[in-house]
């Protein structure tokens, strides 16, 4: 039988995972990291700094969506739906995890922004799941098409040689339109353009912050 938590165990089970996300090791699913496949191959002192600029972005990236998806889940309507966004974050966990430990790597670090950059996530999220269970998938689905976009152009501007930060991209792609298209199938909403916009602005600043600090 299924335990039934009160909005109070919600709260603290969000806490915990906002903590785990910002400044702990949050919990991944099974699956193993692509960049396990590839050998180290030698990168100049200018590849390395771009490499780890671009996976800080998307790290951050991954903080964001971890805010968005546990907001979701909060406030989340029917079971399935709420269900299914916690799988979602699952898997962006592994990406958390992938990416910060490339960083490492790379001799570089994570976004000291962190923090702000999951609150607010967070609210959106929240707030979306408020509004209703179709609109908060159509925040999954547009959230996810434009992350894919940052993915496109990050696998086109990596050194051609830093293939372990290649198959990291690669497999959060095939994870975020996985994302993206199982939101649409269960009923997402069409955002607004004005919403879009908004979304697309918001990015531009997290990306342009988080690619120096």
């Amino acid at each position: 039988m299924a335990r039934s938590f009160s909005i109070l165990d919600k709260v603290l089970i969000n806490l915990d995972s906002a903590l785990q996300t910002t400044f702990g090791t949050p919990k991944t699913t099974e699956r193993s990291n692509p960049a396990d496949t590839e050998n180290e191959n030698e990168l100049n002192e200018e590849e390395k700094a771009l490499s780890a600029a671009l996976m800080r972005i998307n790290h951050a990236g991954e903080v964001s969506a971890q805010g968005l998806y546990q907001g979701q889940a909060l406030t989340a309507k029917l079971p399935e739906i709420r269900a299914q966004m916690e799988r979602a974050a699952a898997e962006e966990n592994d990406h958390l995890d992938w990416c910060e430990k490339r960083c490492q790597e790379l001799n570089s670090h994570t976004s000291y922004f962190g923090p702000a950059w999951y609150i607010g996530s967070f609210t959106i999220g929240a707030v979306a799941g408020l509004a209703g269970d179709k609109w908060s998938l159509g925040f999954v689905s547009e959230t996810e098409r434009q992350v894919v976009a940052h993915l496109n152009d990050h696998l086109k501007r990596l050194p051609k040689h830093d293939n372990k930060s290649r198959e990291i991209l690669k497999q959060m792609k095939i994870d975020e339109l996985n994302h993206a298209k199982l939101a649409e199938s269960s009923g997402a909403a069409k955002l607004p353009l004005p919403i879009k916009v908004a979304m697309t602005l918001t990015s531009k600043v997290m990306t342009k912050t988080t690619y120096y600090i």
